[in-house]
This record gives structure tokens, sequence and C-alpha cells, in this order.
């Protein structure tokens, strides 16, 4: 079968018993047939040839098909085998030493052992099995969404963890039999995170005459130890662009293996005009970005922004980001380095025991050939700040960052702008992000939803269509946090210890008037959902004064003593209806003129949208023979359902957040008590820190696809 519509792929190195043992997986999803096709290779440079495979599903990005070969024969699908399972994996088990290429579909129980069950629905069509002496391909394919709601995850635009077995011992018995696969516990096992309906910089770029490249890198950047958190920043001068270009195309250089796990993000900063601190740190090899007078720096429009996992990111053929030495010529390259739990054991004293330096960068393709619209970025969100506080020992924590309407409304062209592809972000314990868009009072679909996010994977992922965003239209940022694992309050922030809460949104038109648009609880507010209503002028520690029965208590035995178990449903509450301070800011890193002193209340939503069911089925009634809704259907309308209630605001106590903000021990006071990953972690201009997901998982020489649609903890 042909793809006729390619925009999935996937492929990834498999760190196997012998050097060069991988596996390359490619997905390819066909729009007539609302399916996903894949193929599946296994293979190495000693003619490593696995007897028994699993698949779970993988990330990276493989550049072209396998050339055809002649295929092995096919087995007819087997006759179904009733089981049930409810943890939400869906597992392909495909046996490769026999003389004909066998695949099925199997599930895992929740709390079992880990050996995967026949499916009673087998949803996965083998299309094409080969081997030579170095690989083993297959190809299969399913339907994104089977409708098999109790044993199969739907293949969504969500984060896709993908887990992967293999064992080289072959199976024995019958393959329906309980037992009959290699012993999960021995199998080889590992898991990443990808975006498996889209296509990431799968074509390649065609280099012309036209097309320059560049790298930015940093230079000999001490790594961080013990621990600890670097933000590095570095200024390039890009003198020689003398007309106007289109950048096309970025992507990470590293400087080596040894310095990738500790890269979180990096971002590059345009800066508008020049000014003597420009031009002093582009003669430099770089500083601490705490180092760099933000006040004076007018670098706030985002050019580029990797995470940790992404191989980059490809602009679409209409649009390109303007690059051009007569309109900025300043760039400012953010690093973000992290050394953190993610090294294993075994590379924990040999590594951090070493001074390491970086070199590792961008390499960015820009073009001449002027494409039809300048491309821009747009960060919506909350604030990185102590006021955004996480509530310990919650499965789910909401919070919300707004930009506001009366901002898009002074920005924003008369035409509007189009959103093409985001970068959903949050650290450690993220769980859900949504960008939501409300016109008038209305709530329309929203321009992304991650139900499943990995803070080790934040790529950019691309909208089927661009979604305009009108003058007036406000955006939220929701995100959705499980703190239940921690003790302690998790504050705004910085580190990967710290929480986020931001959506980067590419577009087109550019538009300079607003390139930061987030929101800050008003400190009202945040000491409202504390139950305080007033504190005391000037007291060091801070103390409160009302009301009575907390009289003299101080802020940080407050936030010790608090019992958010009991009260977590009114701070909720408080956070998500109470007022708040819009941060509307230009690619000047200036206010936007007339937003200094608005303040921000939720929105009062009367109408909203409904997600329109994408299965529509009955299964028999036992027993009666007729048809009937059954329990999992229903489960799955209503998960995929969204009506938002009417909103209403709150009313707080009169306080003056200007005053009181300006005290700076009430942060000292929050921060003081709060869960961190070292107390000398340095801080930098924006926060995207990525910490890593170490899984230490066991082994088999299975392949099975467990797509799962939960976080792996």
């Amino acid at each position: 079968m042909d793809a006729r519509f390619s925009d999935a792929a996937a492929a990834a190195a498999v760190p196997g018993r012998q050097q060069h043992d991988w596996m390359r997986l490619i997905a390819v999803r066909e729009k007539e047939h609302n399916s996903i096709s894949i193929y599946l290779s296994l293979g190495s440079g000693r003619n490593f040839s696995p007897a028994f495979a699993s698949l779970y599903l993988n990330a990276s990005v493989w550049r072209s098909n396998p050339q055809p070969t002649p295929p092995l024969s096919a087995e007819p699908p087997p006759p179904p085998v009733v089981a049930i399972w409810h943890g939400k994996y869906s597992v392909l088990t495909v046996d490769l030493f026999s003389s004909f290429s066998r695949l099925q579909d199997r599930h895992v129980k929740k709390n079992g052992d880990g050996q995967p069950l026949v499916d009673s629905s087998q949803d996965y069509v083998l299309l094409l099995g080969y081997e030579n002496q170095t690989h083993t391909v297959l190809r299969f394919k399913r339907k994104l969404d089977t409708c098999d709601v109790a044993y199969d995850v739907p293949i969504t635009n969500d984060t896709m963890r993908v887990i992967y077995m293999y064992h080289d011992e072959e199976p024995h018995g019958s393959s329906y039999t309980p037992g009959s696969l290699p012993d999960p516990a021995e199998a080889f096992k590992q898991a990443r995170s990808l975006f498996l309906t889209q296509r990431v910089n799968q074509a390649p770029i065609k280099l012309d005459a036209r097309m320059k490249i560049m790298e930015l890198r940093n230079q000999d950047v001490e790594l961080p130890r013990a621990d600890n958190t670097l933000h590095w920043c570095k200024m390039f001068k890009l003198s020689d662009i003398n007309r106007k270009h289109h950048l096309i195309r970025y992507e990470p250089v590293f400087d080596s293996a040894s310095s990738v796990p500790y890269l979180n993000h990096i971002i590059l900063h345009e800066c508008q005009g020049s000014s003597p601190e420009l031009e002093i740190m582009s003669r430099e090899n770089g500083r601490p970005c705490y180092q760099a007078d933000r006040s004076i720096l007018t670098c706030n429009s985002i050019v580029a922004a990797w995470t940790r996992g992404s191989e980059g990111f490809s602009f679409p053929t209409e649009a390109g980001y303007p690059l051009d030495s007569n309109q900025a010529r300043f760039y400012l390259m953010e690093t973000h380095y992290s050394s953190s739990v993610e090294f294993g054991e075994s590379n924990t004293n040999s590594v951090k025991s070493k001074v390491m330096v970086d070199n590792s960068g961008l390499k960015i393709y820009y073009t001449s050939a002027l494409r039809n619209h300048d491309a821009g970025v747009l960060s919506v969100g909350m604030d990185p700040n102590w006021r955004h506080i996480i509530p310990p020992g919650q499965e789910h924590v909401v919070s919300e960052g707004h930009c506001v309407g009366e901002c898009t409304q002074r920005a924003f062209p008369r035409d509007g702008i189009n959103i093409f592809a985001v970068m959903m972000r949050t650290h450690q314990i993220g769980r859900q992000i949504k960008l939501r868009q409300i016109r008038y009072r209305e709530e329309l679909l929203p321009i992304a939803h991650d139900r499943n996010t990995d803070y080790n994977y934040q790529e950019y992922r691309r909208l089927n269509s661009p979604v305009r965003v009108l003058p007036g239209d406000r955006l939220i940022a929701e995100c959705i946090y499980d703190s239940s694992g921690r003790a302690a309050i998790t504050l705004g922030g910085l580190t990967t210890r710290e929480e986020t809460c931001l959506v980067l949104t590419l577009y087109f038109p550019r538009q300079k008037e607003l390139t930061t648009c987030h929101s800050l609880p008003s400190l009202p507010t945040v000491l409202h959902s504390l139950g305080i209503n007033e504190l005391v002028p000037g007291s060091n520690p801070v103390r409160i004064a009302s009301p009575a029965e907390l009289s003299g208590m101080t802020l940080e035995t407050r936030l010790i003593s608090y019992d958010w178990r009991n009260n977590f449903k009114s701070f909720q509450y408080v956070t998500r209806k109470g007022s708040f301070k819009p941060l509307c800011w230009s690619a000047k890193n200036q206010p936007l003129a007339g937003t200094e002193s608005l303040d921000g209340y939720a929105p009062n939503i009367t109408k909203s949208y409904k997600l329109t069911k994408s299965c529509s089925f009955v299964r028999p009634v036992p027993g009666t023979g007729t048809g009937g809704p059954s329990v999992a259907n229903v489960y799955f309308q209503n998960r995929n359902r969204y009506v938002t209630e009417s909103e209403t605001n709150v009313d707080l106590p009169l306080v003056e957040d200007d005053e009181l903000d300006d005290n700076n021990v009430i942060e000292g006071a929050a921060r003081s008590k709060v869960s961190r990953s070292s107390a000398t972690e340095s801080m930098g201009l924006s926060g995207a820190g990525l910490a890593g997901l170490h899984c230490q998982l066991g082994a088999y020489l299975l392949f099975i696809i467990f797509l799962n649609s939960f976080r792996i903890a």
C-alpha cells in the first residue's frame, strides 16, 4: 500500500547489547483511511538479528524509507482471543525468527507481571516484512482510533510514550498461551516519547546558491556539577546579512555525546537596536544569564527554541523568520544546562567528578528566496515567579496564564495572526497543557491540547491547519500538574525543580508590538488563597495581621502548616477566579503602551464547544443479542467532551499589590520552604528547564508496541 500522505515519522538508536544494535520506526499516516502505517527496522553492523521483539514506541527522525526488498510471507491474522485490560497500554508483538512474520495485537495488565496477552480485537495489519544480513524490517498499520477503548490507546497529537522490548530467545509453544513469550523481566526495554501524527524535519533541505548555513556555538562553557543548574547567555553580532533573508530551519549542534545530557534547552533571542551593553556582550565568550542586566537588554523576541529530545524545526513553505542586519544584528543565545539525576549511577561518579566544558549551539539555515510571510513567536502563559504556587500532595492542580484581549487588541493586525505550530512547556510535574482561545464570551476549540506531556520531550508541534487569532481574542495557557509525590509546595521559576506554564506559538504575519503575553496572580489573590487578609507592614520576618486567628503568625509558618488537603479546593478556586496582573511586553522588552495598569480576571464564558465523538459503536448486551452502549464506549464519549461552566470572579480584600510586592522578604519567606533542586542554582532569562526521564526498565527480544496514554512513572 502506497502512502499518499505522510506526516509522521520516528526513529531511534537502541542501546542494545552490541555496540551497533539499533531500531528504526517510521509511522506513515494515511488521510484517506484515517490510519497509520509503520515501518519497523531492527539491525546491527554485526548481523544482529533478534529472535522476538515487542515494540512500545519511540522518538527521533529517520529521513528515508527502507528500500523495497522481497517480503517474507505474512501469516493470516490469528483468530480473536478474548482478553480485557484496563491499563491503557496497546501492545504489538512480532515473531522475527520464524519463516514468516507473525504480528499480534496484545495488551498488558496494569498490575500484572508484564507478560503481553493477546487482544480480543486484532487491530494491527501486517503489510510488509523482510530480512537481510543486517536488517529486519516490518511495515504494519492500524487506525488512528480503533474504537477499542478497553484495550487500545488512540493515536492522537498528544505526546505518545513508546516502550520497546526485545529478547534473543524464540517464543515456545503456542503463541496464544500465557508464558509462551520470553520472560519480560529479562528483556531489554527502553522508553521514548514522540509525536506520532506528524513528521518533523522529515524532508531534507535542498541546498542551493541562495541557501546559507550558520552555526552559533557556545565557547568552552564549564558544565555545572553537583546537581546545579546554569543558564548561560552568549551574544552574537551578525553584521553580514545585508538584505532580508528567511530562516527556514534550525537544529541543534552538539559538542560531544558526554555533554548532551546536560543540555535542557537553547533559545535564540533577537535584540532590538544597538547599545554599548549589547556590543560588549558580543565580544565576550558569554556569561551566566543572571549577570546580564535584563532591564537594559532589548532581547525579548524569540527566534528559535530547542528543547531536549528535539531534532530542530523546519518552517512550513509559506513562512520563514526574517533575518536582516539592517533591522537587527544582535542575537542572544540562552542555554540551560542542568546536572541532574538523569545520569545513571555508573556514570555519575566518572562524569560529574571531571570538569567538563561545552561548545554546543544551533545550526540555522536561511535563504534569500523569501517566502510569503514573516513568521514570529508569541509566548503565552504564566510568568515564572514565586506567586505561581502549586500545593503538595495533589494529583490535579490547574494553573492558568492569560494573554488578555486588551493586549491582543492593541498589538495584532486587523486580520489577526495565524498560529501554525506550538511548543508547550512545563517542568517535572506537568501532566497536561492546553492552549485555549476565547472570543467575546465564547470559548472556541483549543488551539492545542496535550493530555500526556513529557518534560523531557517538548518539541514544536505543527497544527493540522493554521488557527486564526483576532484582535481582542484572549489566549489561555492551562497547565495541569501532579504534585502527589512532593511534600512541600512548588513555586514558579526557571529551574527544573520549580515549575512553569508556557506555550510558544509560531505564527504569521509577524508583529513586534507583542512578543510576551503572560500573567501573574496578584498578591491579594496569593494571600487570599492562603486564608490571609492582611500582612503587617514592614515586618521582617513577614507576619500576618489578619484574620485574628492568624495574627502574629509568620508567612513562612503559614506555608509550612497550611492544611492543603482540606483547603485545596478553596485555594484552587481563588487562584483561578481571583485577580491577576497581565504582563504584555514588546520586542524591545518594554510594556505594551496602555497595558501597564491593567487588572485581569477570569473570563465570563457563556458559550463553549463540544468535541465530536470519533467513535460511535455498540456492543451486544450479554444474553440479549441486541446492541447497547458499553461502559467503555460511554467513558470514551465522556472523555472527549469538554464543556466550560460559567465563570465568576472572586472578591478579594483591598490590598495594595505594588506596595506589598516591593517587600522582597515575602518571596524569601515563600521560597524558604519550597521544593528545590539546589540552594545555589543560577537563574536565567526564561524558564524552560527540562530534566531527563531516566527509565531503568528491563529487557526482552519481543517487539511489543506499547502506546501509553499516561505518564510512565
